[in-house]
C-alpha cells in the first residue's frame, strides 16, 4: 500500500457509513481519498434523509475529495476504451490510478483494470 493513504470506491464508503466494523478497523489511521463522482453518488443515494445527510457532510469534510483534471480525463478515456467500465466507474478508477493510491472496492468489475492497486473488500 501507499503509506497511510487509501482511495475508496462509493460502495466501500457506504459500508463504512453504515457502520461496517471490519472496514472501519482496516481504515483506522488511513488518510481517505474519494473521487468527486463518489461524492455525488453518495449525496444522491436514495437512502439519505436529513440525519444521514449531516453524517455524510461530516464524512466528506474529514476526507480528501479528488476533482477531475486532465490526467484523470485521459486515463478515464483509456479505461473506457480498454475495459468497457461504466463512465462513473472509469472516472473513479482513473482518479485512484492518477494519484497512485491503493483502491478499495467491493465491485469485482474493477479486477480487470490491472493498473489499479486493488484491494477487493468482501463482505
Amino acid at each position: 500500500m501507499s503509506g497511510n493513504k487509501v482511495f475508496l470506491d462509493t460502495n466501500t464508503c457506504i459500508y463504512l457509513l453504515n457502520g461496517n466494523k471490519i472496514l472501519a478497523d482496516f481504515l483506522q489511521g488511513q488518510e481517505i481519498f474519494i473521487s468527486i463522482i463518489s461524492e455525488i453518488e453518495l449525496f444522491a443515494y436514495k437512502g439519505n434523509d436529513s440525519n444521514s445527510t449531516e453524517i455524510l457532510n461530516n464524512f466528506i469534510q474529514s476526507i480528501d475529495v479528488i476533482d477531475l483534471d486532465q490526467t484523470i480525463k485521459s486515463i478515464t478515456i483509456e479505461i473506457r476504451k480498454t475495459f468497457r467500465l461504466k463512465l462513473p466507474d472509469s472516472i473513479i478508477a482513473a482518479s485512484a490510478i492518477s494519484n497512485n493510491l491503493p483502491f478499495i472496492t467491493a465491485d469485482k468489475a474493477f479486477t480487470t483494470v490491472k493498473e489499479l492497486d486493488l484491494i477487493l473488500f468482501e463482505i
